[in-house]
């Protein structure tokens, strides 16, 4: 269930309600949940929240029937993405709402939206109060022998046509979660008492849900609905938001969203505990969050804000989480991974570089490699007017001459898993590599168009030149990426980008914030980075899943365009050498190791994804999982042959190996060196093929 904007804490008046329920489970629930009602402020709050989605949003059109249907979809969706809780003749009732909310919302009527939330109120507690009567009733309640199945794609679900119907889906649901714990390793009588207690607090949080719960998951069905970046922000909500901005926060530094009953890990804070410490991942999904050496709770169906206070903590305290890693091949696989919080320090953040060799025919070409986690800058040293505060532009400014000094024959720029940052640091550092010309265009909501450019004609760094990218670089990183691809400025290799292209402002609201999309960045070349990003010249294949992570997997995200171009000069006529490059890029991975790794894990991936319905059937779910801790052997058995490694004898020596190399990256956390993995070794090929032509190229001309 969505589980991102549930208020806590008991009252007197619902307590006795509360201890009552809890304890007593029917075969049919009569649990009846508190009728919501919307407050005079969260009225006025919404005509404010209208007011400035007509007036400001970048994307233009008027509430409508049409957009009425849209918000309508949306909101079911928000609340019962599943279809597990609303049943088909709850839904055949609210669609008398399907074309009227705008006419509702623009006379500052929220009934229908609190209709709605209330119905889903009432049937969650009866889903979860049936679940609590199959878990404490013992396994028996179960038949493991049974050839059925259940299908977890909501898209190729209904929801269920009667309470009957219901019932057997949640047997179904229960089943599927019990079958996934066993094959984790964990006995019947801790599956029990786990699913036993996750219920009844998931119940209890339901039972403690209030009006400016469901007034928030409403507005944010409409903003929304705009576009995936346009939220409306509780007062609550508002000071979770304006701590992380302002980097004060103590924790682990990790950006989490609610997906159904999970909370996801979205990104990684640059230079964040996470982040250095490489074992938690974009897209990981966490289920479970221990104090240090505490019992790890689980945290299956908790509210958003709820699992985000429990992660938090003093500088120096350990959280352990449990995850069901974002490569696992069910959900029965977890893994615990723990981190010491701190605070997020300029410093951990900052560019770093190395030196990397490439032999090539005999002699070594010598590369520069320059990483950066993010574009920062110390605005505070900068008020100061001290002319050597720490930023991007002035770290790698110092760091590329630093690198010509060990005279570097090419540059790679190490863009991977950089979300962005500040907009004038990506002007500036644009211009230690081209002449003075445009950067990036800012398209207003109102069809103006405002340049930024270059002014400054001295250039840092002339020679060859690569950028790596990947799912992850987002925003900023995309601005720079796009510039140096359409200036034809140097090489872009990797994954394709994030694609993000769209800029967010903040209105104050009587209560709460708006945050509402106002701009769209556009390159020089009058393209979009939104939802497509930048497509890599030679690309590399992706662990990530571009339906799960990216702005193409979020809905209602704005679509790429394409306005005028600015006026701008190309450097160089990359284009021409590309066939050569890709061709020699493609025959190099075809033979290593690591590539062809990555690429079996994909298609092993992709296959698991596209089977949706799931046996309920011990005895073959036990098959399946041995038939997938085989394949993932023999995949890391094929790339330790080809590397002239020891082969692993069985599985449980593959997680052994997994720990130890987790154990390794947190080792390894804060470490001030660049680690050259092999997607830097084949950039840097590709790096002196392409030095190699121009060589070649200039030497006939000369000739």
């Amino acid at each position: 269930m969505k589980a991102n904007t549930f208020q806590h804490g008991f009252t007197k008046r619902t307590a006795p309600l509360l201890l009552a329920l809890l304890f007593a489970s029917t075969a049919y629930s009569s649990i009846q949940t508190e009728v919501l009602k919307p407050t005079r402020q969260q009225v006025s709050t919404s005509d404010m929240v209208v007011e400035r989605l007509e007036e400001l949003h970048y994307r233009k059109f008027p509430l409508d029937d049409a957009l009425s249907a849209e918000v309508f979809d949306r909101y079911l969706k928000d609340l019962d993405s599943s279809k597990s809780y609303f049943l088909k003749s709850d839904i055949e009732e609210f669609n008398r709402y399907r074309v009227q909310l705008d006419d509702a919302l623009q006379k500052g009527n929220l009934q229908p939206g609190f209709d709605i939330f209330n119905r889903y109120q009432q049937r969650i507690a009866e889903r979860l109060d049936f679940a609590i009567s199959l878990v404490t009733g013992g396994m028996d309640k179960f038949d493991f022998t049974k050839l059925e199945s259940l299908e977890t794609d909501p898209e190729k679900s209904e929801w269920p046509a009667s309470r009957a119907e219901s019932d057997d889906l949640w047997r179904k649901r229960v089943k599927h979660t019990i079958i996934n714990m066993r094959l984790n390793g964990k006995t019947d009588a801790d599956i029990l008492k786990t699913l036993e207690r996750r219920y009844r607090t998931n119940l209890s949080r339901v039972l403690q849900t209030n009006s400016e719960d469901a007034f928030q998951i409403y507005m944010n069905a409409l903003t929304q609905t705009f576009d995936p970046h346009t939220q409306y922000f509780s007062p609550k909500v508002s000071e979770n938001f304006n701590i992380n901005m302002s980097l004060q926060l103590e924790g682990i530094g990790a950006v989490l969203q609610s997906e159904d009953e999970y909370t996801k890990v979205v990104s990684l804070v640059p230079g964040g505990p996470a982040d250095l410490g490489k074992t938690l991942k974009a897209a990981d999904r966490i289920v479970g969050v221990g104090q240090d050496k505490d019992e790890i709770q689980d945290v299956v169906g908790w509210r958003l804000d709820e699992v985000v206070d429990r992660i938090r903590g003093k500088k120096g305290t350990m959280v352990r989480l449990e995850v069901i890693p974002a490569d696992a091949k069910s959900d029965h696989e977890t893994r615990i991974v723990p981190i010491t919080r701190d605070t997020v320090r300029l410093e951990d953040r900052a560019a770093q570089s190395e030196v990397m060799d490439i032999d090539v025919n005999g002699h070594k070409e010598r590369l520069g490699i320059i990483s950066l986690p993010t574009f920062y800058a110390d605005f505070r040293c900068r008020k100061s007017g001290d002319g050597s505060c720490r930023s991007t532009t002035y770290d790698v400014k110092k760091l590329i001459e630093k690198l010509q000094t060990q005279k570097i024959d090419g540059l790679v720029i190490d863009l991977r898993n950089n979300g962005g940052g500040s907009l004038e640091e990506v002007n500036n550092l644009l211009g230690l590599f081209i002449e003075t010309g445009p950067t990036v265009q800012i398209r207003g909501s109102n069809g103006s168009v405002e340049v930024m450019a270059d002014q400054d004609p001295q250039v840092l760094y002339t020679g060859p030149l690569a950028v790596v990218v990947n799912r992850l670089s987002a925003s900023a990183s995309e601005i720079f990426a796009g510039a140096i691809q359409d200036y034809q400025r140097g090489l872009i290799v990797g994954e394709r980008t994030f694609g993000k292209g769209t800029v967010q402002s903040l209105q104050e609201l009587d209560r709460g914030q708006l945050k509402i999309t106002m701009a769209k960045f556009y390159r020089v070349s009058g393209e979009s980075n939104q939802h497509k990003g930048i497509i890599p010249d030679i690309e590399y294949p992706s662990l990530i899943n571009h339906e799960e992570i990216g702005e193409s997997s979020l809905p209602h995200a704005l679509p790429s365009d394409n306005i005028r171009p600015a006026r701008y000069r190309k450097q160089h006529d990359i284009d021409t050498v590309l066939t050569y490059l890709r061709t020699a890029h493609d025959q190099r991975a075809a033979k290593d190791p690591e590539f062809q790794y990555v690429q079996d894990q994909v298609s092993a991936m992709d296959a698991i994804r596209q089977k949706t319905l799931v046996s309920l059937n011990w005895e073959q779910r036990q098959k399946e999982n041995h038939d997938l801790e085989q394949q993932r052997l023999s995949i890391e058995n094929k790339r330790r042959g080809a590397l002239g490694e020891p082969l692993l004898k069985s599985a449980s020596e593959l997680k052994v190996q997994d720990e130890e190399e987790e154990d390794l990256a947190a080792e390894a956390t804060g470490k001030d060196k660049i680690e050259v993995d092999y997607i830097l070794k084949e950039t840097g090929k590709i790096l002196t093929d392409f030095i190699t032509i121009a060589t070649d190229q200039t030497q006939v001309a000369i000739h």
